[in-house]
């Protein structure tokens, strides 16, 4: 069974994840294309640094060109990012991404990003699914030959990352940059981002190390996740070079990892409230800012001070990049790392994060711990916490029921302000301080978010719950 959701279809290499099943896949992204009269646009193809990633991205185009649509192919590995980017540049029909991001080394996939450049909706990804499902059952798959495509003007080799990068230098603040010379560490984690920032903030005028700047299909024997617990050569990488920030991007560029002067991770959280602040201080424009429902409450205090709407939304970067592009949105942000703001591509991009909070450390002149301090004076504290609770399958069930029967008048002696169920169980309490339980669609596992103000009353928080719901 191919399930195609928001961030495609991922499976093992050689297992589900072979040459057949691309076919299948690339098959139901054309026919989806055909029946939506985008076909004619054509569709870029993009490919990451995974095994036979770029294999994978010409057996597909094989499969887009017997059906008559025009592809785009990068010439070389791409970050998904960049290869959103490219479907504004070609104003093409969408993109077909080979990667599978920040999951273990033996995974690959298959992303489908729309002709609008962001992450596809759930009705795009269900009318894919139908038509992958009808491919299994019987459909016709149409292949063209790449050689015999270029005969018929419909295959083209393409590079844009001039494009992308002076759209890059278009939304940063250049003189910023000029006050400062930052001393940088980078870690592309052996992915797809290989080469933009080192580029990028060398010619900003940066001081620059690399690290895992080379492609290893098997990421240093570890997963391209820009996570506290994965990052530990780039800690070490920033302490031992006295650099004041490190920077690291996921297997295909889209989501950010930060360390401090003293080694020490941000969150997405603190970065992205960090960011907004920022932003407020050196840009005219205005614009509400949207964030997950399991991202930090102290992007709502930044916004609400500065007279900014909030939108909160489902989890799911699809649901940020739609804000983006229907609400004008400033900032649109999520905990696990996905950011994008007002005037870029409405996807996540983790080259540009960076960028940004280079940008942020060279206009202050201060570093990350100095802007946390103040932001906390000015807004007052918050501490956020995830926590991955593996449970029992037969315990998952009267988790669940716990969850549905769970109506609190108050949490660790908090009076209890509202509750939602939107995506699991949201509450919070009028002092502020908030958690949310999810359930894992796939594993037996519950994810609980909370954030508070100091860790004391985060702690309490955490027992109670998993005391409460059995987890």
């Amino acid at each position: 069974m191919i399930k195609f959701g928001t961030d495609g279809w991922r499976a093992i290499i050689a297992r589900e994840f072979t040459f057949a099943n691309c076919r299948i896949v690339a098959q139901g992204i054309a026919s989806y294309m055909l029946s939506q009269q985008i076909a004619k646009k054509g569709i870029v193809v993009g490919y990451d640094n995974r095994f036979l990633s770029r294999e994978f991205a010409e057996e597909c185009a094989q499969v887009l060109l017997g059906n008559g649509i025009k592809v785009f192919l990068l010439d070389k590995v791409t970050p998904t990012p960049v290869t959103a980017f490219a479907v504004q540049i070609k104003n093409a029909g969408g993109a077909l991404m080979i990667t599978a991001s920040h999951n273990p080394p033996h995974y690959n996939g298959i992303k489908f990003i729309p002709e609008y450049a962001g992450p596809a909706l759930p009705d795009v990804t269900d009318a894919i699914e139908r038509e992958i499902n009808r491919i299994i059952e019987g459909g016709k798959i149409y292949e063209l030959n790449i050689e015999e495509a270029k005969r018929f003007d419909i295959y083209e080799e393409i590079n844009i990352d001039k494009e992308y990068i002076n759209h890059l230098y278009s939304l940063l603040q250049i003189n910023s940059f000029k006050k400062s010379h930052v001393k940088v560490v980078v870690d592309p984690m052996y992915g797809a981002g290989i080469g933009y920032l080192e580029k990028i903030l060398t010619g900003l005028g940066c001081e620059v190390k690399v690290i895992n700047n080379y492609r290893d299909a098997l990421f240093g024997a570890s997963m391209p996740e820009p996570t506290d617990p994965i990052l530990t050569d780039l800690k070490q990488a920033v302490v031992s070079y006295d650099a004041q920030i490190g920077l690291a991007l996921d297997g295909d560029a889209d989501r950010f990892g930060i360390i401090n002067h003293r080694g020490e991770f941000v969150t997405p959280n603190e970065f992205m409230s960090l960011l907004l602040h920022h932003l407020i201080k050196t840009r005219n424009f205005r614009g509400p800012v949207a964030r997950s429902l399991a991202t930090t409450h102290m992007l709502d205090r930044v916004a609400r001070k500065n007279g900014l709407a909030v939108i909160e939304t489902p989890v799911g970067f699809k649901y940020i990049g739609q804000c983006l592009r229907e609400k004008g949105c400033m900032l649109g942000g999520e905990e696990s790392g996905g950011l994008s703001i007002f005037g870029h591509i409405p996807e996540k991009d983790g080259i540009l994060a960076c960028l940004l909070a280079v940008e942020m450390l060279a206009y202050s002149e201060r570093d990350l711990t100095d802007l946390k301090s103040e932001l906390d004076l000015e807004y007052g504290p918050a501490e956020s916490k995830r926590l991955d609770i593996e449970v029992k399958e037969e315990k998952k069930e009267e988790i669940l029921l716990n969850m549905t029967n769970y109506n609190p008048v108050s949490v660790a002696g908090h009076k209890v302000e509202s509750q939602t169920r939107t995506e699991g169980l949201k509450v919070i309490m009028e002092e502020g301080s908030w958690f949310l339980l999810r359930p894992s669609g796939t594993e037996p596992l519950f994810r609980l978010y909370v954030e508070t103000g100091d860790s004391k009353k985060m702690n309490t928080i955490i027992e109670e719950v998993r005391e409460t719901l059995g987890l």
